[in-house]
């Protein structure tokens, strides 16, 4: 069982109401069990983080990244966040919000090959 930290429980719904287009999108191709028939979550949270995508039978985050995590601090922090998702035996994959609203069809593949 992952790790569960429940003082982010209202941030993670607050995210859940305030997606980025780029998240809604995703979401939109992904939810209901669209994507070969798994299950994700949304705004999930995994120990002292909260990710954007989880598809746990495939132990896979999916990280929909703005501008802000290509600045130094955010992808040192980003290699930080994941380092630790990888630690609980997760893997991580992460798309520009870029990627995802200019080639949706590429992103649903590279999901698709992971799980």
């Amino acid at each position: 069982m992952l790790p569960y930290n429940k003082n982010l429980k209202e941030a993670s719904r607050q995210l859940r109401k305030d997606m980025t287009e780029a998240e809604k999108l995703f979401w939109s191709g992904v939810r209901r069990k669209q994507l070969s028939g798994v299950q994700f979550y949304r705004q999930k949270i995994i120990g002292d983080y909260i990710v954007d995508f989880y598809c746990p039978k495939a132990s896979l985050v999916i990280e929909v990244d703005g501008s802000q995590h290509c600045e130094e601090t955010g992808v040192e922090a980003d290699m930080f966040r994941d380092d630790c998702l990888r630690s609980l035996g997760l893997r991580v994959l992460r798309f520009s919000n870029r990627e995802v609203l200019e080639n949706m069809a590429d992103v649903l593949e590279a999901v698709y090959a992971c799980l």
